[in-house]
């Protein structure tokens, strides 16, 4: 049996769908960079200390990762679109327990 990777699907604010393969132990925003998708900008490189890597989480994934970090959760106020499903993509780590989810991109991000 080969071993695959998991596969995120990123919606853009347009409606556009990327699917991509996530390399394990980077973070959903690292795979959003590497594979050119446009609504994650990643300004501090994933130091959690910018939210230009806002997104929101399906179901599927909020019940794999679980809630934000205080820390996490202190960035995402200062987002103007935040949603119950908001988290920021630097902070997820990609596990084969995340194969198949959707990650949505917000129009303020673009």
């Amino acid at each position: 049996m080969g071993f695959t990777l998991p596969k995120i699907t990123f919606v853009e604010a347009n409606g556009e769908r990327i699917e991509v393969d996530a390399e394990l132990g980077a973070s959903i925003m690292q795979s959003a960079v590497d594979n050119g998708v446009a609504g994650i900008a990643a300004d501090c490189g994933g130091a959690l200390a910018c939210a230009t890597c806002h997104c929101y989480l399906d179901e599927q994934a909020l019940g794999v990762v679980g809630e934000a970090s205080g820390m996490e959760k202190e960035m995402l106020d200062m987002v103007e679109s935040r949603e119950a499903n908001s988290r920021l993509s630097c902070q997820i780590e990609v596990s084969a327990e995340l194969e198949g989810i959707v990650v949505s991109l917000p129009e303020s991000q673009y």
